[in-house]
């Protein structure tokens, strides 16, 4: 009997694999469009060509991450998604009409990523800025790429046990900023020409003023502001979890394959998982 065991297991594996491997590279390919094609009307919050393919490829991507992970993930998961999308659209919506100088925008993303998994903080990062660029704000689509890779960045922290420890969190938020900022500056300065919102615009409006070029000034304020709202954002998602009982946040498999908060906690009765592509 075991020598049938991994012909019934590894096909499945290997075409999850695969669906996963697909999204991201529909959605690094979608970032790279954008990057060299540098399409104005998003900026002017047009639906033309380029946002279009911008949409088309974020949820392509998104749908075929979702395909590859959603064997793993259970009903918890599934239906912690949609809310940590509110979450992530009402902050972040509420920070740039306050015109601070961070997003905010991330922290449900985060919240799943830890909970879930890398993929399942990608499919709530791409579905988050997809959503928000449609109903609200345009800008938020082309960053769709930013917020996937915070996800992924958000759950291989916590399979790297860094929600072990409270202090750890901040750190890998800050580390996630970097990344993210560098991944954002080109959208915001071939795209956006700098101006994303008050706070960030203003930032970025001062580091040409030193005679910086546009994607040097992008850069430079990413470097300020995201290392600064992903440390603050891990930090908010660390709190949260921490407050939970043990028994609520042993539902998620992911925490406890990974032993996500470094204590065995009580296993609470496993949620069924969705139904197999």
């Amino acid at each position: 009997m075991s020598s049938t065991t991994p012909a019934t297991v590894d096909p499945n594996r290997t075409r999850n694999r695969i669906f996963v491997g697909l999204g991201t590279a529909v959605i690094v390919a979608t970032y790279l469009y954008l990057i060299l094609a540098q399409p104005t009307e998003l900026a002017e919050g047009g639906l033309g060509t380029s946002a279009l393919i911008a949409l088309a490829g974020y949820l392509i991507g998104a749908a075929l991450i979702a395909v590859g992970a959603i064997h793993r993930l259970p009903t918890a998961t599934l239906s912690l998604i949609p809310i940590a999308i509110v979450i992530n659209i009402a902050v972040g919506q509420l920070a740039a009409t306050l015109g601070l100088p961070v997003y905010l925008d991330s922290i449900g993303t985060v919240l799943v990523g830890v909970l879930a998994g890398p993929a399942a903080g990608a499919v709530t990062g791409a579905l988050t800025n997809v959503i928000w660029g449609l109903t609200i704000g345009p800008i938020a689509l082309p960053f769709a790429v930013t917020a996937v890779v915070i996800g992924v960045l958000a759950g291989y922290a916590a399979r790297l046990g860094m929600f072990r420890r409270f202090y750890l969190a901040p750190v890998a938020g800050f580390v996630t900023g970097i990344v993210a900022a560098l991944v954002s500056a080109p959208i915001a300065a071939f795209i956006f020409g700098g101006a994303t919102s008050g706070g960030t615009g203003a930032l970025v409006a001062a580091f040409q003023a030193f005679g910086n070029s546009l994607l040097a000034s992008t850069t430079l304020q990413g470097l300020l502001s995201d290392p600064l709202d992903k440390t603050i954002t891990f930090t908010v998602v660390v709190l949260i979890l921490f407050a939970l009982p043990g028994r609520l946040r042993s539902r998620f498999p992911f925490v406890r394959q990974y032993n996500v908060f470094g204590k065995v906690t009580p296993v609470a009765p496993a949620e069924p998982a969705a139904p197999k592509a």
